[in-house]
């Protein structure tokens, strides 16, 4: 057996619902797969003496699973006054509506066509509910619209998509980009470095204890791969498809079609930055 601390972030292990700290609460989606892992995190967020909460990613439109959050709110006597969004992907987004429904919520996401209600989302928002402060951070790269939580009372992060708690994500090309991805992990680390955060609550997979090093690992994986691609390219293997035969030859063949959005992206990034051929002249 492999322990957990000796994983990249500290990984606490099995994926459950669950409190994970003082003020978040892990409500698991169940949509577990290969690309979602253990399945979606739901996260109810407030304040230990509030009775307001904010929930953030309700999941897919999965009506068990979302009246499974509110039950899970009202046992602690919470309400839940306001729902966001990390991301439009369907597995974090496609039950926002009902959700809303169901808690009489606005969702706020910064994709205007993933909000209900007038208030979007934008990086150095704060938001306030009940007491509880979360700080908006701009982490595209994933998707373009991928956005990550700061929760200082916690000293943890909201992650989405960017930073799993298993494994590495998807740059999903087109629209992520990896230059966005790269800087997005380079502004998380600095809010382990500058703001003291150690935790990652991520959208999918066990919390990581050890986000500096989360992050750390981040960015050595995307440096070793972009090197693979490159010098798979120099050998001769032009096309994504090809790429992806030769570096993610040990990956399980059934996550191909999601290894070819990131190789989109690392090849677009190889050009653009003059590394190979086909960039901008």
């Amino acid at each position: 057996m492999t322990d957990a601390a000796a994983l990249p972030g500290q990984p606490r292990g099995i994926v459950t619902s669950g409190r994970a700290t003082a003020r978040a609460f892990n409500i698991l989606a169940p949509n577990p797969s290969a690309m979602t892992l253990d399945g979606t995190n739901t996260w109810l967020l407030s304040e230990p003496d509030s009775e307001l909460a904010v929930v953030v990613d309700p999941g897919p439109l999965d009506e068990a699973h979302l009246r499974a959050v509110i039950a899970t709110a009202e046992k602690t006597g919470k309400r839940i006054a306001l729902t966001l969004l990390t991301h439009g992907h369907p597995d974090h987004a496609a039950g926002a509506g009902r959700f809303a429904e169901l808690t009489g919520t606005k969702v706020r996401a910064l994709d205007p066509a993933l909000r209900l209600g007038d208030e979007g989302l934008a990086a150095g928002n704060v938001i306030r509910t009940g007491g509880l402060e979360l700080h908006v951070v701009a982490t595209p790269g994933h998707t373009a619209d991928s956005l990550s939580f700061h929760l200082p009372a916690d000293r943890a992060v909201l992650t989405g998509d960017t930073i799993l708690g298993r494994g590495t994500t998807v740059v999903a090309h087109p629209d992520g980009r990896l230059g966005d991805y790269l800087d997005s992990l380079r502004r998380l680390r600095s809010l382990t470095v500058d703001d003291g955060v150690h935790t990652v609550l991520p959208g999918h997979g066990p919390v990581l204890d050890d986000a500096q090093g989360a992050v750390e690992f981040y960015l050595a994986h995307r440096a070793h791969r972009l090197a693979q691609v490159e010098t798979a390219v120099e050998d001769g293997h032009v096309t994504p498809a090809e790429v992806v035969a030769h570096v993610y030859a040990d990956v399980d063949r059934s996550l191909w079609p999601a290894a070819e959005w990131s190789v989109r992206a690392q090849l677009e990034y190889l050009q653009d930055h003059g590394l190979i051929p086909g960039g901008p002249e």
